[in-house]
């Protein structure tokens, strides 16, 4: 949040004309929206931003509203009392600031000031965290194709990678299948599985990667081999090698 963000803030003082005086004050601001008004500690339990706390009030006293907040949910505090005998406690858990009531205009503006700067800087600071966190989530979740492009007898075809039925090595290229359709296209099969969803495609073969969904039946075969039937009659060879990687991806052995 910028500067000119409104700081949700909260009024808790036990004497009516107190909490009129800084209402007054605090409304010709424009960046502080007041969220409520409290007579005692016990009402005080919001969630703002910033705080003007009275000390001593019936119920639930200053220092026992701060306690009764949850540790990562501390607002900026200015502590606003007629006693003067708190003020070192006030500091001690990280009042912001301590206004003696009676106070004047000029020594008001200055509390607030500070209590702008700081929101300003918490919330920037919490929002580059967000930020930052969002961006190293974003930098190790894997990213797999999600469409092929491909060049081929003059034509340029888009591929979307939930469209292919099963590809298969051809020297140094790749041959695509989709549907009734095939399409050549200069990469490796070990290129394209490591681009591949691993969750989604599967390597049955040196030669060959297969599109799960794609699967209609597994057949036993010779000396611990499967034969593979995919949806358009296509039978494949899913070799001893690579009967693993499909077992731990359909969750039950084979």
């Amino acid at each position: 949040m910028s500067i000119q963000s409104c700081s949700r803030t909260l009024i808790v003082d036990d004497e009516s004309l107190a909490r009129e005086r800084l209402h007054d004050i605090l409304a010709s601001e424009p960046q502080i929206q007041i969220i409520a008004e409290c007579g005692n500690g016990k009402e005080a339990l919001h969630s703002p931003d910033l705080v003007f706390l009275d000390v001593e009030m019936p119920g639930i006293d200053g220092f026992g509203v701060l306690e009764a907040l949850p540790p990562d949910r501390i607002p900026t505090i200015i502590f606003v009392t007629a006693y003067d005998q708190y003020a070192v406690r006030a500091f001690e858990v990280y009042a912001l600031d301590y206004l003696l009531k009676p106070f004047d205009q000029e020594r008001f503006d200055k509390a607030l000031a500070r209590a702008k700067a700081q929101i300003s800087t918490e919330k920037s600071e919490a929002m580059s965290q967000r930020i930052l966190r969002a961006l190293e989530e974003i930098k190790t979740r894997p990213v797999h194709l999600e469409r092929l492009v491909i060049k081929m007898n003059g034509h340029v075809f888009f591929i979307k990678a939930e469209e292919i039925d099963w590809l298969e090595a051809e020297g140094n290229y790749v041959r695509l299948h989709a549907g009734k359709e095939s399409y050549l296209l200069r990469d490796t099969i070990s290129a394209l599985e490591s681009q591949l969803d691993p969750k989604r495609f599967i390597r049955v073969h040196r030669s060959a990667i297969v599109n799960i969904d794609r699967i209609t039946e597994l057949q036993p075969w010779f000396h611990g081999e499967y034969r593979i039937i995919l949806r358009e009659g296509v039978q494949l060879t899913l070799s001893r090698t690579y009967r693993e990687k499909l077992h731990e991806l359909l969750g039950r052995p084979l």
